[in-house]
């Protein structure tokens, strides 16, 4: 079986989710019209990374000024089960994809980074939330635990996110692995030229297709006057340059890596390169040594109260 698959590359419209929302359902309609049937978005993209903020936080201290900005991250933020998702979830139906979205989620009074899966048949198939945010970004994004590990089902075999750095978790990934995952979505703020080499590394260690998305977002898309950024903020800075990839069970890029500019990257997949490149590794197979290492998995729901009878 083959199927086209793309990542997109572009920014977030920060602290404009509605015009964030327009600028991907457009950007659902023109890959279709390349013939995609499965679609990545970069991380955090509905609701945005806010490259370079500190949100004025040190050690032992937080500010007015903090706070305020925290407030218009926070309205920026999306809800699962919220309109923009629907929205999301209604260009996937009417489009015909499987789409993979990263967000900011709100659940409460925390932000949760997020990978939301959408089908062809409009409904919301599941999500997977960040279960490490990176250095900074623990100030901002909540950890998410084991309960949103479950890759979906789809015709192509199984989808599965892993976001950022979470791929420098070796358990995580050998949790995908084991759940078969064919489509090995990883959307990504790290735009180094080391996060290619990274990418064919677990689509070789997971004999699996990798389809990588990274923002490309410059000093004009982030509105520094209303938000403390340390990095650059002429226009034309780059901030995130992209480097979005997509490689095959085998470790070769069939598109990208793509730097410096918007676009829509496209490749067909051969789905019979994946039990062809297993014939001589399967990491969760016949390369496995269960009888040496094992790996336990929490899938539980973890909640700070529980109400017993």
């Amino acid at each position: 079986m083959k199927l086209t698959a793309a990542v997109i590359q572009t920014s977030t419209v920060l602290f404009d989710t509605p015009a964030t929302v327009e600028r991907a359902l457009g950007l659902m309609k023109e890959a279709a019209a390349q013939g995609a049937q499965v679609l990545v978005f970069p991380e955090a993209f509905i609701g945005g990374y806010p490259k370079g903020a500190d949100f004025h936080i040190y050690l032992g201290g937080r500010t007015p000024q903090g706070r305020a900005e925290f407030k218009l991250y926070f309205d920026a933020a999306v809800a699962v089960d919220g309109p923009e998702i629907g929205q999301l979830a209604n260009a996937a139906l009417e489009h015909k994809l499987y789409v993979c979205v990263g967000i900011i989620e709100r659940d409460g009074g925390t932000l949760y980074c997020t990978a939301v899966y959408l089908g062809p048949d409009g409904r919301v198939l599941g999500k997977h939330r960040k279960l490490m945010p990176t250095a900074l970004e623990r100030l901002v994004w909540g950890f998410g635990d084991g309960s949103t590990l479950q890759a979906v089902d789809t015709p192509y075999g199984k989808m599965g996110a892993v976001i950022c750095w979470e791929n420098y978790m070796p358990a995580l990934r050998m949790a995908m692995y084991q759940q078969r995952v064919s489509l090995y979505c990883a959307p990504t703020a790290d735009d180094r030229d080391t996060w290619v080499g990274t990418m064919q590394h677990i689509a070789l260690e997971g004999r699996c297709f990798v389809l990588s998305s990274c923002q490309h977002l410059r000093g004009a898309d982030f509105p520094s006057e209303r938000m403390n950024n340390r990095l650059p903020t002429a226009p034309d800075s780059v901030l995130m340059r992209g480097g979005s990839v997509i490689v095959d069970p085998l470790g070769r890029i069939l598109a990208g890596p793509l730097h410096n500019q918007d676009a829509v990257l496209a490749a067909e997949l051969d789905l019979d390169a994946i039990p062809m490149a297993q014939l001589d590794f399967d990491v969760v197979g016949h390369y496995a040594r269960p009888d040496v290492f094992a790996l336990e998995v929490n899938t539980a729901v973890q909640s700070a109260v529980s109400f017993v009878r």
